[in-house]
Formats: C-alpha cells, structure tokens, sequence
C-alpha cells in the first residue's frame, strides 16, 4: 500500500468525482473528520448538501464495500435510520474516479448522544434492536468476522514484527498479549455457542447522531458479523455497576424488536480487549500515512506502549470477574 495513499486526491478530482454522478458542484467543499478513509462534504448548485466518501485504496474489494452499501440501503427500506449511499440513475452506489473508489452520501447533521439518559439508552437501544433483527435475516457473504485471529493476534504480531513496541518493553507486550487472548478464549467458552449476525460494528458515540427526531447511525464502514454485545458494549461506562444499570436500559429498547442472549455478557471485556489489541495494530498500520503521524502524535511512544500494558493487565482482572448483569 503507498505510504501516501491520498497523494493524488485533489481538490479538482473531488468535485469531478462527484459532479460524474450528476451533480452540478459550486466549488465549495470541506474535510470531514475521518483517517482510515478520506470524505468530504461538497456544496451543490442547487443547495444541496453531499458527503463523498472515498474509500482507502487496497483495503476493502469492489464486493465488501458494495456488501457494506447493501446492508446500509437495506435498513434504510426498513425506515431505520441509518445513512445509506446515494445510487445514481442506474442503481450504482460505488463509483470510481482517477483512480479512486467512492460514494455519495445525503449529509445528516446532530449531535453526539446524551449516553447518561435513561431515555436515550432506550431509545438507541430500540433502534439497535431493529438493526440487528434485520441483521439475522441473512449472513454477510464477503464481509470479515471479528475473531480472535484478526482482531488480536494479527495486530499484536504486526506491531511486535515491525518494531513499533520498543525492544525494552517488547518481551513484556508479547507476554501480557498472550495472557489476555488465553482469557478472550476462556470469556467466548463461558459464553457458549453465540450467534454471529450482520453488526454495525463500530457503534460508538461518535457514529451516532442525535436530533430532536432520535438518532441516526453513520458510517458502516466496519460492518461485519459478530455477537449481538459488540453493537452494545461501546455505549457503557463507569464501574461495573454503573455499566449494569446502563446496559440494562438499553437492553430494555432492544427487546421490544429483538432477543438478546445474556450469555453474551460473558463477551463484553473479551471484546473491550481485542478493540484495544486491534486499535494499536491499526494505528501502526497506517503509520506511512502522513495524516497519522501528525493526529496521533502519542501513538508509538514508550509511554503510550507502557499505559497499553497496564490497560492490557487491568483487562485480565476485569475478564476474570463475572459478566455484567442485567438490572432488573
């Protein structure tokens, strides 16, 4: 992959990109927060708003990311509310353009998600419920699993390889790596047999906008198959406690559209641990790319490689103690 992998995305070739979809561009446009891909907002002539999305070369194929687009236009059908891509006059949702692959997107505006209220975990948690519903209808054919393989032991071989962690803290990453995946197994068999169904997969506070019509989830980038809890564990904070009572509204939202197996509470640390394990091998993945250096300038310190260990230790205990409970 070229260590400038954006070198020739222009300011020119954005509005070209777009405007060979059939929209007539006023010349503004703007960079959105976003890293692994490159996406912009562009103005049109007739005030109309867009979000161009251009997709990180080599990364996904033609088929993940039209798979990506499929799932998002079918809950969209279903009046969830989830930004799908824009298809042009012929259906087509992925394009290409001087090289670059891209969508268009109808720009969505809110806010983050008030995650204290009661009311707003269940409201998420209904839509939640409704995403993952559709998301058992049927498997993913191209797009990954988590696993423990790709999401843990790949990135932490990747960055012990490549020489990221320094040769003084080296012996002792690997070692703790190690200890915590033998715990992510042992969280998966106390769990059981877990269903695997279509996910958002990165459903974080950011990828939810919040209006005063409820929230709207953006960017399925990452959707891929894994536990129903994955879509879930993201929205919780604090103490164990804290996060019971929390899970348990949202749990509440969830139900009245889609069962949840508690058994999958035994998986929340698991997954907590290999997000961390993955985060840190794509950081170092994409350490060629100057736009990483420059937003992530803790990352790939001694310090920051020492706080992993400790946060690495710390996930061992919590995978230790029994699974959250529902609180009620």
């Amino acid at each position: 992959m070229s260590a400038q992998p954006y070198h020739n995305l222009t300011p020119d070739l954005i509005l070209d990109a777009v405007e060979s979809c059939g929209h007539r561009c006023d010349g503004r446009q703007y960079p959105l927060n976003s890293f692994e891909n490159r996406v912009y907002q562009v103005w049109c002539e007739d005030d109309k708003v867009i979000v161009a999305k251009f997709y990180r070369p080599q990364r996904w194929s033609n088929d993940t990311i039209l798979e990506e687009h499929a799932f998002a236009r079918e809950l969209a059908a279903r009046e969830i509310p989830v930004v799908a891509p824009l298809a042009n006059a012929t259906g087509e949702t992925l394009h290409e353009r001087g090289g670059f692959r891209f969508a268009l997107f109808p720009k969505q505006a809110g806010r983050a998600p008030e995650l204290d209220d009661t009311d707003t975990l269940r409201w998420i948690g209904r839509f939640l419920g409704r995403i993952h519903a559709v998301g058992a209808l049927k498997p993913f054919e191209h797009r990954p699993r988590i696993a423990l393989e790709s999401f843990g032991e790949a990135p932490a071989n990747f960055v012990l390889e490549h020489g990221f962690v320094p040769e003084d803290l080296a012996d002792a990453y690997e070692a703790i790596v190690q200890d915590a995946l033998e715990r992510v197994e042992q969280c998966y068999e106390r769990a059981g047999a877990v269903r695997d169904i279509r996910l958002h997969g990165d459903c974080h506070a950011g990828n939810i906008l919040w209006t005063e019509h409820g929230p709207h989830f953006v960017d399925l980038d990452d959707c891929r198959s894994g536990p129903a809890v994955q879509d879930l564990w993201m929205l919780l904070s604090g103490d164990a406690a804290a996060m019971s009572v929390q899970l348990s509204h949202v749990i509440g939202g969830y139900r009245e559209f889609c069962d949840f197996n508690p058994a999958e509470l035994a998986l929340v640390e698991a997954l907590r641990t290999l997000r961390m394990i993955h985060y840190a091998g794509w950081l170092a993945s994409r350490w060629d790319d100057p736009a990483f250096p420059v937003s992530f300038p803790w990352f790939n310190t001694q310090r920051y490689w020492q706080d992993q260990i400790l946060a690495l230790r710390e996930q061992c205990s919590a995978m230790d103690e029994p699974p959250l409970e529902l609180d009620y």
